[in-house]
């Protein structure tokens, strides 16, 4: 019996060691340059969608469905976590849609909640104005301006300017990879790490 149990906790650990190591910042640049291989509409509609592990319909998507559909390739499901974080902290989160409580259908997909959801979980990193701070795998929100928020993923594809990397985005021309990290006004610099 004692020997199961150590078997146990050692799959375990190598498992959760191995999920830990497939979400690295390196993994998570990679996945997010493989969706712009994929031709996608911007279509911000609301969508009544499965949960858990919901999404909109393949090809179509706004900038937050490039972090979602990233991280969800790691088996990372934000829909259900950011839910499930708002169930329980409601409060902590913004409202500015005028809901009285959680709605899985388009929470998940609304930058102020994403950014709110990445603070939550200690992921949130000081904004800075030198691009070296910026590394492949980092989400980033901007201020487009007149209210209008946007969020992306920096990747290992090096800017023509020194010492900068791409985006991944998706800004009204579908999931492309960008240089325009300084282009709008940073409002959120974040690097998570799956607990």
């Amino acid at each position: 019996m004692q020997i199961l149990k150590i078997l146990i906790f050692v799959l375990t650990f190598i498992n959760s060691s191995t999920a830990q190591q497939a979400f690295s910042a390196k993994n998570i640049s990679h996945e997010a340059l493989k969706l712009t291989k994929k031709k996608v509409i911007y279509d911000g509609s609301y969508f009544s969608i499965p949960f858990p592990n919901g999404d909109v319909p393949d090809g179509i998507g706004v900038c937050t469905d490039v972090i979602i559909r990233t991280f969800r390739s790691f088996s990372f499901d934000l829909q259900k976590e950011i839910h499930e974080d708002m169930t329980n902290n409601f409060n902590s989160y913004p409202r500015k849609w005028g809901l009285t409580k959680p709605d899985p259908n388009i929470d998940h997909r609304r930058v102020p909640n994403l950014m709110t959801y990445f603070k939550r979980q200690g992921a949130e990193l000081q904004i800075s104005k030198k691009a070296t701070n910026y590394l492949p795998g980092d989400i980033v929100a901007w201020d487009l301006g007149g209210g209008i928020t946007h969020i992306g993923i920096v990747v290992d594809i090096p800017s023509i300017n020194a010492n900068q990397y791409q985006i991944v985005h998706n800004i009204g021309s579908g999931q492309i990879i960008e240089d325009c990290l300084f282009d709008f006004k940073i409002i959120g610099h974040y690097r998570f790490n799956r607990k």
